[in-house]
């Protein structure tokens, strides 16, 4: 895959926990982050439950969809963890114990407590490429364009830095913040306005409130920074003339 092209990718959130809002998600956000940084751009994000099934149809549209797909949860020791099972249909391999995964955690926990739930953590498709764990022991895994990722936020941020020689981004994605003391239905008319003039950037206007006062945050994205810069300057140019105060954050 060369430099300069555009590289997309999917994140697939696995989970009833997340649907009925038992659990937050957070690894949409540190996912897209850092996918972000390496020069991919998240184009679609769905949360679904841990259903075979739905799992299978789902990540059979996204993988051919996208450069990349990234699952996360249901790569547990319990019942419901049946992630890498639905994976290993959605490609057609076989479910089996990955040899080197079994070793990595028949080290990994004290004689005695390798129990059968903590076994099921090795099944995985059949050749997976694993993706070492360096928190919790038990390790995710990659098919071709597919990576399953636990779903406990903090194990699977730490497992990210292993990942980043094996994705392949275009430019990393730049991006520029305005904060802005006004409201959205003040200044829509001339950003939308930039922004036609300007198609091929991303320009978002997000409302926040800070200090007991409203105001709106300009984002502008590209991966070229004279493109952000000549929309930073059309924006401030309408900022000055409308007299908007400039929100330090």
């Amino acid at each position: 895959m060369k430099k300069n092209t555009k590289v997309n990718a999917a994140i697939l959130i696995i989970g009833n926990e997340i649907l009925s809002g038992r659990t937050q998600d957070t690894n949409t956000s540190t996912l897209a982050i850092w996918l972000n940084s390496l020069g991919v751009k998240v184009d679609e994000v769905r949360v679904i439950p841990d259903i075979e099934n739905t799992i299978i149809d789902t990540l059979k549209i996204l993988k051919s969809k996208y450069n990349y797909v990234f699952t996360t949860g249901g790569i547990g020791p319990t019942h419901d963890d049946i992630t890498a099972e639905s994976v290993s249909k959605a490609f057609g391999l076989d479910y089996e114990i990955h040899k080197e995964a079994f070793k990595i955690l028949e080290t990994y926990y004290k004689s005695g407590e390798f129990n059968e739930g903590r076994q099921k953590m090795t099944w995985m498709p059949s050749n997976a490429n694993l993706i070492l764990n360096p928190t919790s022991g038990a390790p995710g895994f990659n098919v071709e364009n597919v990576f399953c990722l636990p779903g406990v936020p903090s194990i699977l941020k730490s497992m990210l830095g292993g990942l980043k020689n094996k994705i392949i981004g275009g430019e990393p994605i730049k991006s520029l913040t305005i904060s802005l003391r006004t409201v959205e239905s003040e200044i829509a008319n001339s950003l939308t306005k930039v922004q036609n003039d300007n198609s091929d950037v991303e320009i978002g206007s997000y409302p926040f409130f800070h200090a007991g006062k409203l105001g709106v945050s300009i984002v502008i994205r590209s991966e070229d920074q004279s493109k952000i810069d000549n929309c930073n300057t059309q924006i401030l140019k309408f900022v000055n003339e409308n007299k908007i105060n400039i929100v330090e954050r």
